[in-house]
């Protein structure tokens, strides 16, 4: 598998975000569940490509594919270090998976994402925050890790009042636990709680990561989320399509910077939640599709229009927050977490790799 210029820019400017770390690796064996989904991607990109240079022991995957097996797991199963099971986490027997007793670092991303996904597979999706969180919480009880890493969401926060813009850690929430994206939100919500009851019962030193609207190279063509949505409009060359008013705000976050905190909050090992993203230029979804056709235009001399339409989907919009942008700051002085891809750069790094690489989108 060769990778393009951009993709090994992206993978340096991560490797470089987190060389003060570097030696945490060295000899580990580290398990990523949710291999195979967008945050996956270049968690795992990251980690095979330098792998070497790292002295890493062992990687080891695990995703059921519930909504497909990418072709780039494939290639990335050829290396023999790295070994990637279908497996799923909830009633899975992790003894069949070889040397998953022997793993120092935990990383648990399992779980559907995108809305029209995670709305399809209500069920799978709390199942994979709370059962199969569970299930690694006590199958890791006793043996010494060196690093948990639970990936909750800042859907977490809800529906946000504008007093709690930008949101810190602390925020209680504003969250409907019974509506159609309850089954992400609460989830999330009770895995939290969860790692909460195992470091106060056990002192089990689980870390949590909330991510704030990370984008980037890893979402899939068919994800229904904004940013792949436009990308693949222009890579299609066609109009781009708004299925809301486009007034709804938030923060994106480049994935590169994104993944750098995550490694940040995995190797802090402590029990504590952070706030991950990018805690400037709040825009609304209108601005985003604009920044996507401005850039297309520069780049490819694309041009293109902006439509609105309305979904077929009757829940598309129901309990979808009004605004998103999270306070870092506690990200910021405790783990020295400083993001710096501003938007307009993060949207051309990804139109040039869905260009690149129509095979990995």
């Amino acid at each position: 598998m060769v990778e393009t210029k951009n993709t090994l820019k992206d993978l340096a400017y991560i490797h470089a975000g987190i060389e003060d770390q570097h030696h945490k690796f060295r000899k580990k064996t580290i398990l990523i569940t949710g291999c195979a989904g967008f945050l996956g991607y270049y968690v795992m990109k990251y980690l095979s490509t330098y792998l070497d240079e790292l002295e890493i022991k062992e990687i080891i995957g695990l995703d059921n594919f519930i909504v497909g097996e990418p072709e780039w797991v494939k290639d990335l199963n050829l290396n023999k270090s790295i070994n990637i099971y279908s497996f799923n986490i909830v009633d899975g027997d992790l003894e069949n998976i070889n040397n998953i007793a022997k793993v120092d670092y935990v990383i648990h991303m399992a779980s559907i994402a995108s809305p029209i996904y995670y709305r399809k597979y209500p069920l799978a999706t709390i199942d994979a925050n709370v059962w199969g969180l569970r299930k690694l919480l006590d199958y890791y009880l006793n043996k010494n890790l060196e690093g948990f890493l639970f990936f909750s969401s800042s859907e977490t926060y809800g529906d946000p009042d504008p007093q709690n813009i930008p949101t810190q850690e602390d925020y209680r929430g504003l969250v409907s636990f019974t509506g159609p994206r309850a089954c992400y939100d609460e989830a999330k919500r009770f895995g939290e709680t969860l790692c909460g009851a195992f470091a106060r019962e056990h002192n089990f030193q689980v870390s949590i990561a909330r991510p704030f609207n990370n984008y980037g190279p890893g979402m899939k063509r068919n994800d229904m989320r904004a940013p792949p949505d436009f990308a693949n409009a222009i890579l299609e060359r066609r109009d781009i399509d708004l299925f809301s008013n486009g007034s709804p705000t938030r923060t994106f976050c480049y994935i590169t910077d994104a993944i750098i905190g995550y490694f940040k909050v995995l190797f802090y090992n402590k029990f504590d939640s952070f706030n991950i993203g990018l805690d400037s230029s709040e825009i609304s979804i209108l601005g985003l599709a604009e920044i996507f056709r401005d850039v297309a235009f520069s780049e490819y001399n694309y041009s293109c229009e902006i439509n609105y339409k309305k979904s077929d989907d009757s829940e598309y919009l129901i309990d979808n927050p009004n605004r998103r942008c999270p306070d870092i700051s506690k990200a910021k002085q405790i783990l020295n977490y400083n993001p710096k891809i501003d938007i307009e750069t993060g949207v051309l790094n990804f139109l040039r790799f869905v260009h690149e690489n129509p095979r990995d989108f």
